[in-house]
């Protein structure tokens, strides 16, 4: 015996055979002399599967009798708004004491010199409280900002895919998206203006206002609802 062989272990037959029948089933092929039921090789039913364009297929699970959320509903649109409102509004509303201390840092950088001095400042003059100004109007215009935003975007999927049609909306999948994504943002920006320029307002405008029901009848009042497009 050489002692190469003595080195070199002999390989384990049923370690062979394991891994030989995983290869087997993965390919979904038959064994050698060994039929393979039709279950575990099902061909996808006609339906589910849809051509696109040519060379092309994608396979689909089947909807459900009953399904609670049908693609390109009024239901799904709805969820999708929701979704945006949810993620939108409350995380915004979080990080509103950087977002007051980043816009006094903007506005006043002598007397805020840095983030940190910033906080400090804020805390002094008006307490842990006055960090949180600001958060109404937040949380209000990204909300309405986030539902125009997921809720739109899926709208303007569907309607501009319904123009282009079918194969061209695969084709041209990418440049759809971003189209949809712009006109959705476009609506989106515009129903946060006027809530972003009452937030700016108050944590920037010292004696101005402290909440949303004080600045917005005052914007009203000294600016008219004629400069609301001065907001956009």
């Amino acid at each position: 015996m050489s002692p190469l062989e003595v080195i070199t272990p002999r390989p384990n037959s049923k370690i062979a055979a394991m891994f030989s029948s995983l290869l087997t089933k993965t390919l979904c092929q038959p064994a050698e002399n060994q039929s393979v039921p039709t279950q575990q090789c099902e061909v996808p039913q006609r339906g589910l599967v849809q051509s696109l364009v040519a060379g092309r297929q994608i396979a689909a699970a089947a909807v459900q009798p009953g399904d609670s959320c049908e693609f390109a509903s009024l239901h799904y649109f709805a969820l999708c708004g929701l979704g945006g409102i949810l993620s939108c509004g409350i995380t915004h509303t979080a990080v509103v004491p950087l977002d007051l201390v980043k816009c006094r840092l903007q506005v006043d950088p002598a007397k805020y010199k840095n983030v940190v001095n910033g906080f400090k400042v804020t805390l002094r003059e008006d307490g842990a409280r006055g960090l949180a100004k600001g958060w109404a109007p937040t949380f209000f215009g990204y909300s309405m900002q986030g539902l125009c935003k997921f809720g739109l975007y899926e709208v303007f999927k569907v309607l501009y895919s319904d123009i282009l049609g079918e194969d061209n909306s695969y084709l041209y999948r990418t440049w759809l998206y971003l189209a949809a994504s712009a006109s959705a943002e476009f609506f989106a920006d515009i129903a946060l203006s006027p809530m972003e320029a009452a937030k700016v307002k108050i944590q920037t405008t010292p004696g101005f206002a402290n909440t949303l029901r004080e600045a917005w009848p005052r914007i009203m009042r000294e600016e008219g609802k004629k400069n609301l497009r001065h907001f956009v």
